[in-house]
């Protein structure tokens, strides 16, 4: 076996059923996770009737680089959403993946050289990717805090030479998960000088891009950063986007991967033998959802809706301290500063009231005597509106007793 395998640690979801392990909830209250990401607005209708539509595609193998129709969608979205001064090129600058996950995972296996003494620079919280993918590939994971006096931003400013001289992979997050915080676009590209000066990768995680509260200021990308600087070529700048929170289809596993085409050339030799193309099916209702706007506005409303009435309902144990919590920049997470361990308070919250969040610790490593996560609890306002109001009454009942 692989011994790097040793290094991976548990992943959070199965550390949270460990710590509820034995608690028998009230039966009188239906369970409501607010733990995991998953959206459960309804998938639109018009792409699970694309989906249906295609199903003949069931009978012929997919290539790895998508049907040109799908990359089309993605390149004109890209251009579009991110204001790039030229067109994004469909041929060589984007990938069609299955899901931000898989696609974050392998990139690393392919793009880091473990001979060199790598090392994957990445934010602390994270998504556990990250870590995982950087180990396997043989590189060191180095962690930049996300605490509330940088505005949940990674402080950039704080990474040794020596590490960024050794770096070769950056993992980025905005907006980020899960504390929602957006980076800029001047932070964006005081980045991009970074690598150029040490001749790292960023890797753009950007999958809840298009979960942000005004319609007039979406959150900024990398690529956008990159074609303000005259950059049309993404040199060391790669993005992924997927349409699980876009378009709530977690279930299609469908994403992309856009940027650098040097590198997005590598990258598709890596996926040709990795063996991981999009179902033809998918890719038909792919470009379905890329080429329409107006259920992303709608499904942005019904976010803004739950966060609105949750931190309403909150408002009054905020105000006596006993939880710290506001509106993230983006996404759909709530990062909430709890008094005393995320843990025993995750615990006490689901034996009380029958309500799940994941413990803040869960989702960081201690670093120099740090753990950014602790202390903290993330809820995701992804369950319908009611369930979010009834998760938040009950949090508030929970607090109030404490």
């Amino acid at each position: 076996m692989n011994p790097l395998l040793n290094t991976l640690q548990p992943y959070p979801f199965e550390k949270l059923a460990a710590l509820k392990s034995g608690i028998s909830p009230p039966d009188h209250l239906q369970h409501i996770a607010l733990s995991i990401g998953e959206p459960q607005h309804p998938a639109p209708d018009f792409v699970v009737r694309t989906l249906a539509e295609h199903m003949s595609g069931l009978s012929h193998y997919p290539t790895t680089k998508g049907i040109p129709a799908l990359r089309e969608a993605i390149a004109k979205w890209c251009t579009q959403r991110f204001q790039l001064q030229q067109p994004m090129n469909a041929e060589t600058q984007v990938l069609p993946v299955n899901g931000t996950r898989e696609a974050l995972f392998s990139f690393a296996q392919a793009v880091i050289d473990p001979a060199q003494k790598p090392v994957a620079i990445m934010p602390n919280p994270f998504y556990q990717i990250y870590e995982g993918a950087a180990l396997l590939a043989g590189a060191e994971p180095y962690f930049i805090h996300c605490v509330a006096d940088n505005g949940f931003i990674p402080d950039f400013s704080s990474v040794p030479v020596e590490i960024w001289q050794r770096c070769q992979l950056l993992f980025i997050c905005s907006p980020g998960n899960p504390t929602g915080s957006v980076i800029n676009i001047k932070q964006l590209q005081a980045l991009i000088a970074l690598a150029d000066k040490y001749d790292f990768i960023i890797a753009g995680d950007e999958c809840y891009s298009e979960l942000y509260f005004d319609e007039a200021r979406p959150p900024a990308g990398l690529l956008q950063a990159c074609s303000a600087m005259g950059r049309h070529d993404f040199k060391r700048c790669v993005v992924f986007h997927s349409l699980s929170k876009r378009s709530n289809l977690p279930g299609l596993r469908s994403g992309f991967v856009g940027g650098d085409a040097t590198i997005l050339g590598k990258f598709l030799l890596y996926r040709t033998y990795h063996g991981c193309a999009m179902p033809l099916q998918h890719q038909h209702a792919s470009i379905a959802a890329w080429n329409d706007e107006q259920h992303v506005v709608e499904n942005r409303l019904c976010y803004t809706e739950k966060f609105s009435a949750v931190l309403e309902i909150l408002e009054d144990c905020i105000t006596a301290g006993k939880i710290s919590v506001s509106k993230p920049d983006a996404g759909f997470y709530l990062w909430a500063k709890i008094r005393g361990s995320d843990t025993e308070f995750s615990r006490a919250l689901f034996s009380g009231q029958n309500v799940t969040v994941l413990p803040g610790s869960f989702l960081s490593r201690e670093s120099g005597g740090i753990n950014p996560g602790a202390g903290y609890i993330r809820m995701a306002l992804v369950a319908p509106l009611a369930e979010c109001i009834d998760a938040a009454h009950r949090i508030k009942q929970f607090l109030d007793k404490q």
